[in-house]
């Protein structure tokens, strides 16, 4: 049976994530400090104590929430567990670029710290909104955005289900396009973001994280990963990296990439991470009749029924 693990992103957090595993394991503990050492963020108290206020911030959460993801496969790969196929929702990513062997743990975290300082140096500079669209298809939503796009900066940002599409860009125009869905019987609910991700409003970081991309090892993956950019398969190493750049501005094509999944007949479905976003989104995705089990693994408890029943 096929298996894969979907690492989650921004929005999983919540106080005392990861605590039981880093409890119970020397390596995780050892994993945690190594984050801390490369951050020089105090992740074990953001994680374990909060307060969410800020933990949430962007320039500690990438690298908080990245370091749980890790400390999750971790206990995995201990276990002899592996993805056949791992996809990760925009920060999520780059764990799954670790579980398919393209970048070393170190590098990730490296790179989400980078990432996330660069998102919140563009986030002060521009404000910006993103909003979710509940109940329209995504081309009803591209149409939308392209009514209002040539007044300000409005674009989608993640195609999450068939009819959850989250839309970024200036809190104006972000508000404009919600109301005309609210005229088409859609619901648009406000996220609670610092910045416009996956806009024009943050291509500012592009260029200097493009570079930093270039101080990184890539590898050709030893196990299959999709991508939120193009939806499918990577497997050149500078074309990794070149999609890595692209993904900091581009739409997480999400169900895209769990319908890749679908036609891959993957059957073992694995949350790796904290929160459970990725399986309620999955489980509006997945046909009724699609044979397959899904699992959390953001606790101990979890992590054991997994390793039980798999």
């Amino acid at each position: 049976m096929k298996t894969a693990f979907l690492f989650p992103g921004q929005g999983s957090q919540s106080v005392g994530m990861g605590l039981d595993f880093y409890q119970e394991f020397d390596f995780v503990r050892e994993l945690v400090d190594m984050a801390e050492e490369i951050t020089r963020i105090n992740i074990s108290r953001l994680c374990f104590k909060g307060p969410m206020e800020d933990l949430t911030m962007t320039v500690n959460l990438q690298s908080s929430i990245t370091a749980v993801n890790l400390a999750c496969l971790a206990i995995l790969e201990k276990e002899d567990r592996w993805a056949d196929i791992a996809a990760g929702h925009s920060l999520g990513e780059y764990s799954a670029l670790t579980a398919s062997g393209v970048i070393s743990k170190e590098d990730t975290l490296r790179l989400v710290f980078k990432r996330g300082e660069l998102m919140h140096r563009e986030s002060t500079k521009h404000q910006g909104a993103m909003h979710a669209i509940i109940g329209l298809a995504i081309d009803e939503v591209q149409r939308l955005v392209d009514e209002v796009q040539s007044e300000g900066v409005v674009a989608v940002a993640n195609h999450n289900t068939e009819h959850q599409i989250v839309i970024t860009g200036t809190p104006e125009q972000v508000e404009k396009v919600s109301s005309l869905a609210v005229l088409q019987e859609a619901r648009a609910v406000p996220l609670k973001v610092s910045g416009a991700w996956h806009s024009e409003l943050i291509k500012g970081a592009v260029d200097e994280f493009r570079d930093f991309l270039d101080t990184v090892s890539f590898n050709t993956p030893e196990r299959a990963i999709i991508h939120n950019v193009t939806a499918y398969f990577g497997e050149n190493p500078d074309e990794i990296r070149h999609i890595m750049a692209r993904q900091l501005c581009s739409p997480v094509r999400w169900y895209d990439s769990m319908q890749r999944l679908i036609d891959e007949k993957v059957e073992i479905f694995a949350e790796v991470g904290p929160g459970r976003v990725l399986t309620g989104l999955l489980k509006k995705i997945l046909p009724d009749n699609y044979p397959c089990r899904i699992y959390n693994i953001n606790s101990l408890k979890n992590m054991e029924k997994f390793l039980k029943e798999t």
